[in-house]
């Protein structure tokens, strides 16, 4: 299982489109995803008070394009990115990610970590 972030009017245009292929895909080559344990650090790095942001719960098995795990900005971890569009059958669930009052994010009640 890999975790994408990303904001509400963005998987409205997947769901139009039939595919997820963000902005970073053109810009950069690829889609950035995280492990479980890596998405909450990203989140707070990134992300942090932001609101309307949704986790993308990707099987990465059935991903059709390569996913290559990189280390690209030398942190000494190898994280998932997938290498072209995202095929939304491999999309197993969509949840709101809502930062606490201090506008830090945690998994959700539920999530695998």
């Amino acid at each position: 299982m890999i975790m994408h972030i990303l904001s509400y009017p963005a998987w409205r245009q997947t769901l139009q489109d039939g595919e997820y292929a963000p902005a970073s895909l053109e810009k950069e080559g690829f889609i950035h995803c995280s492990k479980p344990d890596q998405v909450v650090d990203v989140a707070n790095s990134i992300y942090k008070g932001q609101t309307g942001l949704f986790l993308m719960f990707i099987d990465e098995e059935k991903v059709e394009s390569n996913i290559v795990y990189e280390d690209l900005y030398e942190l000494g971890k190898l994280f998932p990115h997938i290498y072209g569009p995202l095929n939304l059958d491999a999309v197993t669930q969509i949840v709101e990610f809502i930062p606490d009052e201090d506008g830090n994010f945690t998994l959700p009640t539920g999530v695998l970590q």
